[in-house]
């Protein structure tokens, strides 16, 4: 894709896709909804038609019961129980039955719905009148033709959990009534809505549905005229980038002319570019520059004394890093591209040298570095002719180079002072903290055992009230050489704070950190320290482990640690004690 008039055609239309597909989304799902709505609102009107002309057919019988039972010639029959008769009655009514005393005449049909009317006489009861509806595929087509429903959609029977009548063969269906749902029946699928059981038959009830395929076809109508009209509008925008683009690329073009011309020396090129857009504003530009070039010619032989100036903020730059292998490197570069000598050394007080470019020449300017009574080495530039201002650049420079050599060496110090505890020569508790941080973030990377243990001298407090804080000073002084001659140099002892220390042992599991801390143990078990006087004072010492994983987090580490201490120190003290368990014994 290296036409930008195509690039600019595929982002509009990528960027045009997403707003118009959640728009196709949403009107496909608006006309989906719509369309079964309409259905379900159909089915709902069709089922009330439906149970309405239903009830209307068992009025029709009962009122039919009840005109038989009214009649004086059914009656004097049915008190001389005049089968006969009764059955010449019935015959006109073949949906009714009489059942009188001992006797009955006409049966109805299992399953039907059943409404009785009793013949009442001067002495009580005679009988009664039974009217029944078969509820079969005859009474299913009556309701069909009453429902008012469209041509596909169908008034079902459904009994015992299955479709009775309505549909060409039985089959089973789950019967939910309420709100309208899309079921299976067989391997149709339909929009459904039951009714409630029938009074008359509770295991028997009524229902309407209509094809969901009819549904499914009217949502694909809706959403092939919405993708015509998606298509439609990509390919609007995809038209109007096209021609947008070809509008900048013409004034691109006539901008990339000007500038080819401008760098074969054509200085009074210009470029036309109407209008007040981005692209105008880019060619009036390009003007304004293709007319200050001639000047920046002139202003060349200028730049010298800019460079001085721009040498004069080298300090600024000295000062930015306190690295000072950096240093020396940066202040003889800049010291050679300066004063354009050949190349160029900086000699160290500790014989340390650091050398740029060739070191012959037919001159040579030397300039010591100096900060009061310390000195950081000389500065030696070599090259077959000085000027007096490379002489005074180089000495500019070096004034420079000690104020920054100086601060590195201050900030070192510094950074030491706040690393390191000043009594003991050990880690301060600042540095353990930031060391634990950076090992536990190692291991949970890439894995392995990390051990931590704690330190504390026993009875350290009788020693200074009994010998005086010298003394014990001297003690903190000895423990300390004792924990560092025990421990590699990928570990780290620091002290904690007071008569407590520290030690992190990357790479060392549980019964490695024990070993070590015993061995530790020991040697401060069998040191002895002479105060003042040369009195001998025997200090022990007690040590909790802990490790990783065992403990996840550095807070964790140390109080699992701390808590294995206090079960050493609660043991008898000069002992070694791991998290949970007691691992050495002196």
């Amino acid at each position: 894709m290296r036409s930008f008039k195509v690039k600019l055609v595929a982002y509009f239309v990528l960027l045009s896709l997403l707003p118009l597909t959640a728009a196709f989304w949403g009107f496909s799902t608006v006309a989906a909804r719509a369309e079964t709505g309409r259905v379900d609102a159909r089915l709902q009107a069709g089922l009330r038609a439906t149970v309405a002309a239903y009830q209307e057919e068992l009025a029709a019988a009962d009122a039919s019961a009840e005109t038989l039972a009214r009649l004086p010639v059914f009656e004097r029959a049915l008190v001389s129980g005049d089968r006969r008769a009764i059955g010449l009655m019935l015959a006109r009514r073949p949906n009714l039955t009489v059942v009188a005393g001992g006797f009955r005449v006409g049966n109805p049909l299992p399953g039907a719905a059943l409404r009785r009317v009793s013949v009442v006489g001067p002495h009580g009861v005679r009988g009664s009148v039974i009217a029944w509806v078969p509820l079969d595929a005859n009474l299913v087509r009556r309701l069909q033709s009453r429902s008012g429903l469209e041509a596909d959609d169908r008034v079902i029977l459904i009994r015992g959990g299955a479709v009775a009548a309505g549909l060409p063969r039985r089959a089973p269906i789950r019967v939910s009534p309420g709100s309208p749902r899309t079921t299976k029946i067989g391997r149709t699928r339909y929009r459904l809505l039951v009714a409630g059981t029938l009074d008359e038959q509770r295991t028997t009830t009524l229902g309407v549905l209509s094809p969901q395929a009819r549904i499914d076809a009217a949502n694909w109508a809706s959403e092939r005229k919405l993708l015509l009209g998606l298509f439609g509008s990509l390919l609007l925008v995809a038209t109007l980038a096209y021609f947008e683009g070809r509008s900048i690329v013409g004034t691109i073009r006539r901008l990339v002319d000007a500038a080819r011309a401008i760098a074969r020396g054509d200085l009074a090129q210009r470029v036309e570019v109407p209008g007040r857009d981005e692209l105008a504003l880019l060619g009036s530009t390009f003007n304004e520059m293709a007319g200050q070039l001639q000047t920046r010619l002139d202003e060349l032989e200028e730049e010298r004394a800019r460079l001085r100036s721009a040498i004069g903020r080298f300090s600024d730059v000295l000062g930015a890093t306190h690295d000072v292998d950096q240093l020396r490197r940066m202040i003889v570069e800049t010291a050679v591209e300066a004063t354009h000598a050949t190349g160029g050394a900086l000699m160290g007080e500790a014989g340390d040298l650091v050398r740029i470019g060739s070191q012959e020449g037919s001159e040579r300017i030397e300039v010591p570095l100096h900060a009061g009574r310390i000195s950081f080495g000389s500065l030696m530039l070599f090259g077959d002719g000085f000027e007096e201002d490379d002489r005074m650049t180089a000495a500019s420079l070096a004034a420079q180079a000690v104020v920054a050599l100086e601060n590195a060496r201050l900030h070192r110090i510094v950074e030491r002072q706040a690393r390191v505890d000043g009594l003991t020569g050990l880690a301060n508790r600042r540095h353990c903290e930031d060391q634990l941080a950076t090992e536990l973030a190692r291991v949970e990377r890439f894995g392995g055992p990390l051990a931590l243990v704690l330190a504390d001298l026993d009875n350290f407090k009788d020693v200074n009230d009994r010998f005086g804080h010298g003394t014990g000073d001297v003690v903190l002084r000895e423990f300390a050489q004792t924990l560092e001659a025990g421990i590699r140099d990928v570990d780290l002892a620091g002290r904690w704070g007071g008569e407590e220390f520290v030690l992190i042992l990357p790479g060392t599991d549980l019964s490695g950190a024990a070993r070590v801390a015993e061995r530790i143990r020991a040697g401060r078990a069998d040191r002895v320290v002479l105060t003042a006087e040369g009195e001998p004072i025997r200090v022990t010492a007690s040590f909790g482990v802990a490790v990783f994983p065992d403990a996840a987090t550095a807070e964790e580490l140390l109080a699992a640690a701390d808590g294995a201490l206090y079960q050493a120190k609660r043991g008898g003290k000069n002992r070694v004690a791991a998290a949970h368990e007691t691992v050495a014994r002196p």
